[in-house]
């Protein structure tokens, strides 16, 4: 299993963003690591979970909190479960929180890889998302992230900025292909409701992005990232020279993993409290609030949802989905000892449709999106999932 603890603090609020995030005069660090890493402990040992194969630190912007904390956490996971030596450890970092010192700390810390927030290489588009640094700032960062973990620094891109054009996300592209490292993952942007971006694109400020544009923009990028000897292993992420996260693979395989923290989200079986379903998880979003559940009980878990065998099965085909090797035969037999994925999809129906169009494969190797299907999953999973509700 994995575990993803988060924190929930960032310095200033992006654009773009309507994620879990706050932005507080000062935050009590030492309340927050005693509470991940007390929920930590406790939702260890309620889940089944025995050995942590992989510890993402994500947020708001846990590059802020310092390296103590991660220890800390690291270190209750250890105590707690099995943390193998060659787990991967991965911080999320902004630009302006990646000093080569503090990335040092970080590193003696026990983080093993980096994930850094670039977003844009272009300062107007850096600017126009509100985030906090420069092109230089992010440039400075990479390089200093690539000497602490070389071959483990992984960049986010985000397209489809209102008004971008296509010929400036290939030359912002082309910029960061001679930055990065072995890992990108790409992000379009997504208007949100409640956000500064969306605002000032419904009310005619700034221009919305086409729809076709944005395919365009998508398909470039993948020629671009697999012509420079990237394997799109993921929707939005590609890596080479084997550098793939295995965080985001135990993800998308839909192996069990345990969100800690405000709003995290967690997915995995409860031994602990007699449960033996997989259960659905998220911890109480404000961290204040958050703070005094974990204190008083343990956790801070807000709603939990026991996942019937569909709803399991509907997850592992649309996160599998997301992948090149896609679902497995081996790793649907796991929630579905008694259908095959010949069973469901073999018979006539979407799925047959869907293979003779050329969009999605059904072999030896199991159920998986062609290369061009990877860009139309969306539109392509809902005749599936009603196939597989049928069947």
């Amino acid at each position: 299993g994995t575990l993803c603890p988060q924190w929930p603090y960032c310095r200033k609020r992006c654009s773009y963003c309507n994620f879990n995030k706050y932005v507080v005069p000062a935050v009590d660090e030492a309340a927050m690591r005693a509470c991940l890493v007390r929920e930590a402990r406790t939702l260890l040992r309620l889940s089944q979970v025995q050995s942590v194969t992989s510890v993402f630190f994500g947020g708001g912007t846990p590059s802020l909190a310092s390296p103590c904390t991660v220890v800390a956490v690291l270190e209750a996971i250890a105590g707690t479960a099995h943390l193998p030596a060659g787990a991967e450890v991965t911080l999320e970092a902004n630009p302006s929180s990646a000093s080569p010192p503090r990335l040092d700390g970080f590193r003696a810390a026990g983080i093993n890889r980096l994930s850094i927030g670039v977003q844009s290489l272009d300062d107007a588009e850096l600017q126009l998302l509100g985030r906090e640094h420069t092109a230089a700032e992010a440039r400075g960062a990479v390089e200093v992230a690539q000497g602490l973990f070389p071959g483990r620094t992984s960049i986010d891109l985000i397209f489809g900025l209102p008004g971008q054009s296509q010929s400036a996300w290939a030359r912002g592209l082309e910029a960061a292909l001679g930055l990065c490292d072995d890992h990108v993952s790409l992000y379009q942007l997504t208007l949100e409701r409640g956000t500064a971006l969306a605002a000032q694109v419904s009310g005619g400020n700034l221009p919305a992005p086409p729809q076709d544009l944005l395919a365009d923009m998508y398909q470039t990028a993948c020629t671009m990232l697999v012509a420079a000897g990237f394997r799109h292993y993921e929707v939005s992420n590609f890596a080479r020279k084997g550098a793939l996260s295995t965080h985001n693979l135990s993800y998308w395989r839909a192996e069990q993993y345990i969100g800690v923290g405000p709003g995290a989200h967690g997915r995995f079986v409860p031994w602990g409290e007699g449960g033996c379903s997989r259960e659905a998880r998220v911890q109480t979003l404000e961290p204040d609030a958050w703070m005094r559940e974990v204190q008083t009980r343990g956790h801070g878990t807000r709603r939990r949802v026991v996942l019937s065998p569909l709803e399991q099965l509907e997850e592992v085909l649309a996160l599998g989905l997301r992948t090149d090797e896609g679902v497995t035969h081996e790793r649907w037999g796991r929630f579905s000892p008694h259908l095959s994925l010949e069973a469901v999809f073999g018979a006539p129906g979407e799925a047959a449709e869907l293979q003779q169009q050329g969009w999605l494969v059904l072999d030896g190797g199991g159920l998986r999106c062609r290369r061009e299907g990877l860009a139309l999953l969306d539109s392509l999973l809902p005749g599936l999932l009603c196939q597989l509700q049928r069947g």
